[in-house]
């Protein structure tokens, strides 16, 4: 189907047309529809350019420009982005298993290794699907600390362990940035360097048209949902266009561990970090990503493969139809991305100024609150692996991965499967089996407000294997879980857990109320 941006004239383009439909049909059509298109496009964004205060105009211009390159490449590319048929599995030597890497252990510098490191957190994102306002950074998981106060604490503990000065820097996003900026003030006293800066902001395009749906740079009022951040693949133009990057590199700094804040496995690791700046073959890897074994929870995660002679990171969204069941195989494709990244500092520089970094084109289709269909284009940063040298996978442990993304995964950190220490959170030596038990928490609890309602205390689970909760469900205190526990509140009913219930390999079921007298 061809769509016709506003403004398209049939009478200007009757000559071009005809050389078109003469020389080679449907695709000259098509082309001359394209760059009538790219010229609409280029046409909004200059409007819009044109409403940005002199102290916003630098930067808006950066973001527009960096939109025009992605809406670009959104119109030529054709077809599926990857030939399943070329997709291979990584040479073994490809995707080192993490225990190799810390049988090497730690040479005795391990000060001035870790004073080459800068640690980048990704902060664009809100806390929405779990029913809080603001950064999801801010949420508190543990004790009360947020996302936030654990990373300042774990990478706080290493600058005063190691005598380092390892920085802290926050990828936020315009939804993000000014709630971050009010809160860093609290961290002032402690030993880390904290930076920020922003992703990139581009306009939401209409479905249909294909042009953008903000007339003017405001992202208030009618104008909130017209935009949107790119998706953390933006971070290379937005790292190398704030100047931190420059910055950096002139302060001897040679890698960034980059990292979802969500993720609080994801801490700094001394293993990797020495084998990046030593490797044992003499030869750096400019791009390392963390991964781990899938289980039956991950069958769409990102996955490793080797493709044309290089590493690279395929999504499911990139995957045709008639082989996405191949895709998801736990057999054929047994990692997946954690999203834990360590990139060369030079490398992002020289990749950035040669326009040389490729990642694949996320197509993520929205409906606005008026019922408008939009689009937005995105990137994932990890899909960057295939444009450095000598990239390598890293096989590491679960625990390394461990998502906030939900309120059933907050109960599995709030409770004592977890102890906590230094801001790192470590699997509880009680707990005789290393696996986590799988949670599923219905929709009363997906709010994180609902949720705490719920629990009078976060229940013992150092036994559990498998929790499923559903309907009007409450917890009284220092309930224990154990084995596989079933908790099903039918429409209209409610169950209270009373207070220093044990249950074990149960199913409950019906109407279950604790009433005071």
């Amino acid at each position: 189907m061809l769509l016709y941006p506003a403004g398209f004239s049939f009478a200007s383009l009757k000559s071009d047309l005809s050389k078109a439909m003469s020389q080679d049909g449907a695709s000259q059509f098509q082309e001359v529809i394209r760059q009538e298109l790219e010229l609409s496009v280029k046409k909004e964004l200059e409007k819009i350019l044109t409403t940005a205060s002199s102290h916003e105009f630098e930067h808006t211009k950066k973001d527009l420009d960096g939109f025009r390159k992605l809406f670009h490449r959104f119109l030529q590319e054709k077809g599926p982005s990857v030939d399943w048929g070329k997709i291979q599995r990584p040479p073994e030597d490809s995707i080192q298993p993490y225990e190799k890497i810390k049988a090497r252990g730690l040479p005795d510098n391990i000060s001035s290794v870790l004073n080459k490191l800068v640690v980048v957190k990704l902060n664009g994102g809100l806390g929405t699907s779990m029913g809080c306002k603001g950064p999801k950074s801010l949420i508190g998981v543990r004790n009360e600390n947020t996302f936030l106060d654990l990373t300042v604490q774990q990478i706080e503990h290493l600058n005063k362990t190691y005598n380092t000065d390892v920085p802290l820097v926050l990828m936020n996003s315009f939804n993000t940035d000014e709630d971050t900026k009010k809160i860093l003030q609290k961290y002032n006293h402690c030993r880390v360097k904290i930076y920020t800066f922003n992703q990139s902001r581009y306009p939401r395009i209409n479905k249909e048209s294909l042009l953008p749906v903000a007339k003017d740079v405001s992202y208030s009022g009618e104008n909130t949902e017209a935009w949107y951040p790119p998706g953390h693949g933006d971070i290379y133009a937005s790292f190398y266009n704030s100047g931190l990057l420059d910055t950096f590199i002139g302060e001897g700094k040679e890698y960034i561990f980059v990292s979802n804040i969500d993720n609080l496995g994801a801490t700094v690791d001394l293993y990797i970090l020495n084998h990046l700046m030593n490797p044992p073959n003499g030869k750096r890897c400019e791009f390392v990503m963390e991964v781990t074994n899938k289980t039956r929870a991950d069958v769409k995660g990102g996955t490793l493969t080797q493709y044309e002679g290089k590493l690279r990171l395929v999504e499911i969204a990139q995957v045709p139809k008639a082989h996405v069941d191949e895709f998801k195989s736990v057999s054929k494709f047994k990692i997946f991305n954690t999203n834990n990244l360590w990139i060369s500092l030079g490398a992002v520089k020289r990749l950035q100024e040669q326009n040389a970094i490729d990642m694949e084109i996320i197509v993520n289709p929205k409906t606005l609150d008026g019922g408008l269909n939009v689009i937005q284009l995105e990137t994932a940063v990890g899909a960057a692996i295939k444009s450095f040298e000598n990239s390598l996978g890293i096989n590491v442990p679960r625990s390394r991965f461990l998502p906030v993304k939900t309120t059933s995964d907050l109960l599995l950190v709030m409770s004592n499967l977890y102890s906590l220490n230094a801001g790192s959170l470590t699997m509880s030596e009680k707990r005789e089996f290393p696996t986590v038990p799988l949670v599923k928490l219905g929709s009363s609890f997906t709010k994180v407000q609902d949720y705490l309602r719920r629990f009078e205390s976060i229940p013992d689970m150092l036994e559990l294997d498998h929790l499923t909760v559903s309907g009007d469900v409450t917890f009284g205190k220092n309930v224990s879980l154990k084995g596989t526990v079933i908790i099903i509140a039918n429409h209209g009913d409610r169950i209270d857990i009373p207070p220093g219930a044990v249950l074990e390999n149960k199913i409950v079921s019906g109407n279950l109320r604790i009433l005071d007298h």
